[in-house]
């Protein structure tokens, strides 16, 4: 093995498998993204703006992201509770990742659909 070469077989250890599965998912990226766009946001509103993801799916996903550090949850002591997300400073460290592979997807997609198209997969 290389000095600097990352072990891909050893799930638990690689960095890049380790970090894809968790915030590789359908929605975290999205939340991610979006969160990025806003200081803070409430739950209903990140829901709205995300449109296809259930309460559930949407809580779980914010779990994750705040267990490892890149979201935040605010709770407000008041009635109704009130409370809002935003990304940490990891997160936001993060954001620049994801909006490069977003503009390269934005770049790419018409033939990337394109291929797929020809190759018959989906």
């Amino acid at each position: 093995m290389k000095k600097n070469e990352i072990n891909f077989a050893e799930a638990e250890s690689c960095p890049v498998r380790n970090i894809l599965d968790r915030f590789g998912d359908k929605w975290s990226t999205l939340v991610i993204l979006i969160l990025g766009n806003y200081d803070k946001l409430r739950f209903n509103e990140l829901q709205k703006m995300i449109g296809t993801v259930s309460q559930k799916m949407l809580a779980v996903t914010l779990k994750k992201l705040e267990a490892d550090g890149l979201v935040t949850r605010k709770v407000y002591p008041q009635v109704p509770p009130k409370v809002e997300y935003s990304l940490t400073e990891l997160g936001l460290s993060l954001l620049p990742k994801i909006e490069s592979l977003v503009q390269w997807a934005n770049e790419n997609m018409v033939e990337i659909t394109e291929n797929r198209s020809l190759s018959g997969v989906k």
